[in-house]
């Protein structure tokens, strides 16, 4: 697996074991209640530090937003690594694109200490979630892949996050940024479908009244062609039909004649039409899978 490297590096690889446990403190006065939430005020980077005894390998979901390194947050790189490549950068903050030559490294031995804590409370059926734009999106996949390693990549998330155009961009309007998604053991990741909309239902219907409820349908051809899956369909019509040069039909012929025969496969109200499959909604999942693009008109 490709390495990324950076100005000190290896310096930060195992900083997070030299970090100090600390307690923490209750302010009762800005306690409400009996609530077991927790709003922790100090660095994060010994703040997870300090979670780690309490909530080991118990986290379902993270979601973190970290400096997306634009040059435009002033954020300040704290930490003491014992390193005389970073001490210098102690305290001070991180400079525009064109003035820091050192920025993506700082960035990156900020991160990585970070996302290995993370990963320790995280439970093996956990999930994180980072925002990023593209500034470091190229980075952060890369030390994700080191930290949770490659196979635990659940999704690269599209995020628009406007819908009206920037008349001053440079070049293009950003519209969106990521949200990188990994597993802590992508073997125990439990799939969550999302309710059915009345939009989503619109798409059934029952135009033959199949007692076995409403439907919708999809293409009969697929995209690989297989000779064995290459043959003359005749309609109710009479019409004859091959499948489009270069593919095939998505079944083998005596297979597509059973299902003709148990009515799952539809040639339109006048028995004229390309013959497409019937999916039944009773026969699909109970909901719908997520996708990797989140518009506005869903998630705001």
């Amino acid at each position: 697996m490709p390495i990324l490297n950076w100005i000190g590096k290896d310096a930060v690889v195992n900083h997070d074991k030299d970090v100090p446990f600390r307690l923490l403190k209750k302010n009762k006065s800005k306690s409400v209640g009996d609530s077991e939430n927790l709003i922790i005020e100090g660095d994060n980077l010994e703040a997870l530090k300090a979670l780690l005894p309490h909530y080991q390998n118990k986290i379902k979901c993270i979601y973190i937003d970290p400096p997306y390194n634009t040059g435009n947050e002033k954020w300040v790189y704290n930490d003491n690594v014992n390193s005389p490549k970073i001490k210098k950068w102690l305290g001070k903050v991180v400079g525009k694109p064109d003035e820091d030559l050192t920025r993506h490294d700082k960035w990156l031995c900020m991160m990585y200490p970070r996302l290995k804590l993370l990963k320790q409370l995280l439970k093996n059926n956990g999930v994180i979630f980072i925002s990023i734009d593209d500034s470091e999106q190229h980075n952060l996949r890369q030390i994700m892949d080191e930290v949770f390693e490659p196979e635990n990549f659940v999704a690269n998330i599209i995020w628009q996050k406007k819908h009206t155009s920037s008349n001053d961009a440079k070049f293009v309007s950003d519209n969106h940024d990521f949200i990188i998604t990994y597993a802590k053991k992508i073997e125990y990741l439990e799939l969550n479908l999302l309710k059915r909309t009345e939009k989503n239902l619109k798409i059934y219907s029952n135009p033959d009244n199949d007692p076995r409820g409403i439907w919708t349908s999809s293409p009969l051809q697929v995209k690989t062609p297989n000779d064995e899956y290459i043959y003359e369909i005749t309609v109710p019509s009479g019409r004859k039909i091959n499948p489009p040069k270069g593919r095939s039909w998505a079944f083998k012929k005596q297979r597509y004649l059973e299902l003709v025969k148990d009515n799952q496969i539809y040639f339109g109200e006048k028995g004229n039409n390309v013959p497409r499959f019937k999916r039944f909604l009773v026969n699909v999942r109970s909901g719908i899978i997520p996708k990797t693009m989140w518009l506005r008109d869903e998630v705001g």
